[in-house]
């Protein structure tokens, strides 16, 4: 059996006595690459990346604080687990450090064994993220293709003129289904580069009426077992032609209608209505009764933010904000007179 790959640790300290001590300790089990300048590390970071850092923090020219700044503001070492090494016992100078980005502390004199443990600790942290990274990448890749049959074969057997009325909509349930899956598939990674605002929107023309009617179709049964309405506003029947990623906003609706269902009670209704504005673009109402708690008011769009639901994970307000924004848009929430009301701002 071919022996593992061993990790490679960056360590980076002006002082070569101290660069000669964490080699020792190290080497054994990693392959070390060492760098005596805030520079270098940032030159070695790019070309060859490794798999840890251990940063010092005072260093002639550029200190270890304004190399981790520089190395987290850039999207090819943002990723890179940092471990500042330090003479400083300051409180301040930990919490500057953690606040760039930093994972962890290592205060000189060195002790080989809290070297080595924490090193092994943050590696372990790191390969554990990727295998789970690696797992959904490929149950991504591999549920899209059964999905994609969920999708096509109903359109296909639309087009047979002798099926009658509830066969037809048996058959969009299915589709309409099949593009709900799709697009929470989609969004796990998307939301992730939504984040650190580095997805790049491929907007194709789309009829953002047809979306919201899908969706709201696909709400029907779930809202008539719990014997709530689902209303869409006159107006909203109407073709609204729009620039973006229909999955996208497929999935924007769906967490915001889905949302307002789980807000409402038996004989209640909500409302949606897709309202052209007169200086362009369009605004997206969403309408429930009830009251938004006053310690979710201001966090109502955070992530992991909910109150009193008893599943959910406080998601779907949050990347519904990063879908709307991405399509240079955005969404806001007013509580009042009885009534919740979430609006999605669109450009035209």
């Amino acid at each position: 059996m071919a022996d593992q790959k061993r990790s490679k640790i960056l360590v980076v300290d002006d002082a070569e006595v101290n660069i000669d001590i964490l080699v020792e300790f190290l080497g054994g089990e990693y392959d070390v690459v060492t760098a005596a300048s805030g520079q270098r590390a940032l030159e070695i970071a790019v070309t060859a990346p490794p798999d840890i850092i251990l940063l010092d923090v005072v260093m002639p020219g550029m200190d270890g604080f304004e190399a981790c700044r520089r190395l987290k503001s850039d999207e090819r070492t943002a990723d890179i687990p940092i471990i500042f090494i330090t003479a400083l016992d300051d409180v301040a100078a930990e919490t500057t450090g953690l606040a760039l980005g930093a994972i962890d502390f290592i205060t000189k004199p060195f002790n080989p064994g809290v070297v080595r443990a924490r090193v092994a600790n943050h590696l372990a942290l790191r390969e554990a993220a990727r295998l789970k990274e690696d797992v959904e990448r490929i149950m991504r890749h591999d549920l899209k293709s059964p999905l994609t049959t969920v999708i096509t074969l109903p359109q296909l057997l639309l087009m047979d003129d002798n099926l009658e009325e509830a066969q037809r909509n048996m058959l969009r349930r299915i589709e309409d289904a099949g593009y709900t899956l799709m697009a929470m598939i989609n969004l796990s990674t998307t939301l992730f580069r939504m984040e650190r605002d580095s997805y790049e929107l491929k907007p194709e023309d789309m009829d953002l009426a047809a979306v919201t009617r899908k969706v709201l179709a696909g709400f029907a049964e779930t809202a008539a077992m719990r014997r709530i309405e689902l209303q869409m506003l006159p107006g909203g029947q109407e073709n609204i032609p729009f620039q973006g990623e229909e999955l996208l906003c497929h999935s924007m609706l769906c967490n915001l209608i889905s949302n307002a269902l789980d807000a409402s009670t038996h004989r209640e209704t909500v409302q949606v209505s897709l309202n052209p504005l007169a200086e362009g673009g369009l605004r997206i109402d969403i309408v429930n009764k009830g009251q938004v708690p006053p310690e979710l008011g201001d966090r109502f769009f955070e992530k992991y933010a909910t109150s009193g639901k008893t599943h959910g994970l406080g998601l779907g307000t949050y990347s519904a904000r990063l879908i709307a924004r991405a399509h240079g848009g955005d969404i806001s929430m007013e509580s009042g007179s009885g009534l919740v009301t979430v609006s999605v701002w669109l450009p035209g």
